[in-house]
């Protein structure tokens, strides 16, 4: 099982951790949200939990709870700019539709 990051993801996290003052890593999640079923959840992570797994990729750690794991194995977080959008963006294989907003995804 494993995340990944990309090149411009893992710099911007690293400058937003630096940028912060704190934190440990980035914390990766999914959640009940949407028409589609799931959304998913980014924050930073200042500690650990017992049951938290850990991935760290090009210098970044990833911090994921096993429930969430399930649904995010094989994913790799990119950061992309589209325009007059930026953002993070979850590129996972274990998608299988989303819905027409963006907001949320089936597997």
């Amino acid at each position: 099982m494993a995340i990944t990051l990309t090149d411009t993801a893992a710099q911007r996290i690293r400058d937003f951790l630096d940028k912060r003052g704190k934190g440990i890593g980035l914390r990766l999640g999914v959640k009940p949200s949407g028409c589609s079923g799931m959304a998913y959840v980014m924050e930073f992570a200042d500690e650990l939990q017992d049951e938290d797994q850990v991935f760290e990729d090009k210098g970044v750690k990833l911090i994921i709870d096993p429930k969430s794991l399930l649904y995010l194995d094989g994913t790799e977080l990119d950061y992309a700019k589209e325009g007059l959008n930026e953002g993070f963006k979850f590129n996972n294989p274990n998608e299988k539709d989303r819905c027409g907003c963006g907001e949320s995804f089936t597997v």
